[in-house]
């Protein structure tokens, strides 16, 4: 029927592709991987704390696994919420910031990955401003980023270009910029209620 789409019944990956890949695009993809255990999956993000420098030698069998994993979070986000009416959303962890950064840089400049790693650095650094993460998570995301050799600093661009580029942003509502935040490792909320001055402060920080 047109107009009618089904949820897969299996998803084959061939790991073997991965090995093809510049290091530099595999990087940018694990990120995506990062992003399942910030937003719903602690227990994943404490497993790729541990074996990410064998994931980022292509380890097979870690590979398999982050893989695997990776699809069972996309599929029961995506199950739960099919036409992306709330929780489905929190798949954009990072790209608010991050789409803003590619457009601002000029795409191809910066990969999508390296710019949704720098996003959630960003939103990281807003949701410890709003009480919501502790400085031991702060370090714990840094410190994954860097280990997946994903950029850490957003481009040094003024806050109002930010603000500017993130009102393309397909999750603005009624003018207002809705962000994926964290109120913890494993933990994200789509929300427009933060405090816009300490939205400024993060976006200040950058351009310092």
């Amino acid at each position: 029927m047109i107009g009618a789409f089904y949820q897969p019944k299996v998803v084959l990956a061939d790991i073997d592709t991965l090995s093809t890949l510049p290091a530099r695009e595999f990087s940018a993809g694990v990120a995506e991987v990062i992003k399942y255990g910030l937003i719903r999956d602690a227990d994943f993000f404490d497993w790729l704390e541990t074996n990410m420098h064998s994931l980022m030698a292509l380890d097979e069998q870690v590979l398999s696994y982050a893989i695997y994993r990776s699809c069972q979070n996309k599929a029961e986000v995506v199950a739960a919420d099919e036409h992306e009416a709330g929780e489905r959303a929190l798949l954009n962890l990072g790209h608010t910031f991050g789409h803003a950064i590619e457009n601002a840089m000029g795409y191809g400049v910066w990969l999508h990955g390296e710019a949704v790693a720098a996003g959630t650095i960003l939103a990281a650094d807003l949701s410890q401003r709003l009480g919501w993460l502790n400085k031991q998570d702060i370090q714990r995301i840094s410190a994954i980023f860097q280990a997946a050799k994903l950029p850490l600093n957003p481009p040094k661009l003024t806050p109002e270009n930010y603000l500017a580029l993130m009102q393309l942003d397909k999750k603005v509502a009624d003018g207002q910029i809705r962000l994926i935040l964290q109120q913890g490792i494993g933990k994200a909320v789509m929300t427009a209620d933060y405090d816009k001055a300490m939205l400024n402060q993060t976006l200040e920080a950058i351009a310092a």
